[in-house]
């Protein structure tokens, strides 16, 4: 198994300690942070806790064994899918100020031959979870950031070698820069100039077209564009959580989604009024329609756009994480089902009630599943007097 230098995974841990939590600002001594890290990942294990201990915060370290979880769905009954360990859950939620999670594979298809309805019914006994990590974040009391390591599973899978693979980790992360944090801020500098002007407009929706798409998305008030804040590294996309009942037409992702240890190709999806009516795919289509019975996961929540000029990732890398952010010729656009970002409201989420989160069409679901076209695509949005302005083409921002 191939492993880069140790300088750069002491950068790369850098990164994400001091700059990728808490909205670019980096850890603060005394705070909590969990990690959540694979077994095969362990080569990362030590560099990210020495950066926690060198900043003055508390690590808590999740180490998490390969290949048990196609065990574990094989035994488990129902009523041991739906268990959820509500006070051990509780009082992490509690201790922790940061998150950091480590998606490494040592088996990319573990769950392939699994029933589909046992993997989304333990999906979704985990909303509690998920729901009090957004009430502590909606708070400003919780940052999380999610970054890939990469193994001979993962870059075998894209017909990558390893040191291909770790190339375009290195490269989009701004590795191999000697100071790659000040990297990140001048990039997220620039993502700032589009996001701002992106707000300035007040786009009531925006229409996409391409070969196999032809979708509007009603944005809906009280929204905002976000990006560049460090959840994600690497990061180059701005994307909006838009009112789901204003979702209209059709989509086709020409790339693979790679989710819960399965693969998905060739998936469609057609709305009406918000709601998907028709959905379908050549590869995994039963996992798909399953996953998209769960709650609330038939209606979009979150909108997307790269502009390849921001993003060094050039190859497709099997991974939510990166081909979200991909550049390539035409950049990406992808959408969410499932769960709504609450940060998308421009003001102050603590105090909105549910009743106001339901009224402006904030989704809420226990999954948020993003799936992605790189095909070449013009995205026109509407304004307030009723004008129309192209503001994505070919891959690139017109802002």
């Amino acid at each position: 198994m191939y492993t880069p230098p140790q300088e750069i995974l002491e950068r790369y841990a850098d990164v994400l300690v001091n700059f990728a939590l808490n909205g670019g600002k980096g850890i603060k001594p005394r705070e909590s942070v969990l990690v959540n890290i694979p077994e095969v990942a362990k080569a990362f294990y030590l560099p990210l806790q020495r950066a926690i201990l060198k900043a003055g915060a508390f690590p808590i370290i999740n180490y998490q064994a390969d290949n048990v979880a196609a065990d574990y769905f094989e035994y488990a009954s129902d009523e041991q899918l739906d268990f959820f360990a509500d006070k051990q859950m509780r009082g992490l939620i509690d201790q922790i100020d940061h998150l950091i999670s480590i998606i490494g594979e040592a088996d990319k298809f573990e769950l392939q031959k699994v029933d589909a309805k046992k993997i989304m019914r333990q999906q979704n006994s985990r909303r509690p979870f998920m729901d009090w990590r957004a009430e502590k974040e909606g708070k400003g009391l919780f940052s999380w950031t999610v970054a890939l390591f990469g193994t001979p599973a993962m870059a075998a899978d894209v017909q990558l070698s390893e040191e291909e693979y770790w190339d375009q980790i290195i490269q989009s992360c701004f590795l191999n820069e000697k100071n790659p944090i000040e990297k990140w801020r001048e990039t997220y500098r620039e993502l700032e100039r589009v996001r701002l002007t992106l707000n300035e407009l007040q786009i009531e929706s925006v229409h996409v077209e391409a070969e196999g798409i032809d979708l509007t998305v009603k944005l809906g008030k009280n929204r905002a564009w976000l990006g560049g804040g460090g959840r994600n590294i690497p990061s180059f996309e701005l994307f909006i959580s838009p009112d789901w009942r204003g979702t209209e037409g059709e989509i086709f992702f020409n790339e693979s989604l790679y989710r819960y240890g399965n693969l998905f190709e060739g998936i469609k999806l057609r709305f009406e009024k918000g709601v998907i009516v028709e959905s379908s795919a050549t590869r995994n289509e039963a996992l798909l329609k399953e996953m998209i019975a769960s709650e609330n996961a038939d209606k979009i929540g979150e909108f997307s756009l790269t502009d390849k000029r921001f993003s060094r990732i050039s190859k497709l890398m099997g991974e939510t994480l990166f081909d979200e952010n991909f550049g390539g010729e035409f950049g990406n656009t992808h959408i969410a089902l499932g769960n709504a970002y609450r940060d998308s409201y421009p003001g102050d989420e603590s105090t909105i009630t549910a009743e106001q989160w339901e009224e402006w069409g904030f989704n809420r679901s226990p999954v948020h599943t993003d799936i992605i076209s790189t095909t070449p695509r013009t995205v026109t949005a509407t304004l307030p007097d009723g004008s129309q302005k192209i503001i994505y083409k070919n891959g690139l921002f017109q802002v």
